[in-house]
């Protein structure tokens, strides 16, 4: 397992509270070996005005799974962060009800950068989205 201090999906939720990820109701399902996956519904927090799953959420969607699968290697979080450096999103399909579901894996983890992929699908399991995320590994402590 890539995991470091053995996430579970309870304590990934809970870490959710009071940001973007509780208001658009992201939620976290499952804690792979080397994946983590996570829903979000589409409704009226995450539509564009003509209906359609926004874009943006499906980039935010995509940004909070690759994100908390960076910080979730490290050996110890208090000596190191990471900030986003680089996403995209290429939208394959629309979607107007239900919920996506997104789903992570590295490319590549390295000691500075981190690469995700993401792949968002609907309902039916049609690809929604996909997503390249790049982090920037901030070490905290200066090592001795």
């Amino acid at each position: 397992m890539i995991w470091k201090n053995n996430p579970t999906v309870e304590g990934l939720n809970a870490i959710q509270q009071g940001t973007i990820c509780s208001h658009l109701d992201i939620k976290f399902t499952e804690v792979g070996e080397d994946y983590l996956a996570a829903s979000m519904p589409v409704d009226q927090r995450t539509k564009q005005p003509m209906g359609l799953l926004h874009g943006g959420a499906s980039a935010v969607l995509a940004e909070t799974l690759g994100s908390v699968a960076s910080v979730i290697t490290f050996d110890d979080p208090t000596k190191q962060s990471i900030v986003g450096i680089e996403i995209n999103a290429n939208h394959l399909k629309s979607a107007k009800s239900g919920h996506v579901y997104g789903k992570v894996k590295p490319i590549r983890i390295g000691k500075k950068l981190h690469v995700w992929n993401i792949e968002i699908t609907d309902d039916v399991g049609h690809l929604v989205c996909v997503s390249r995320l790049t982090v920037m590994v901030i070490h905290l402590v200066t090592p001795k």
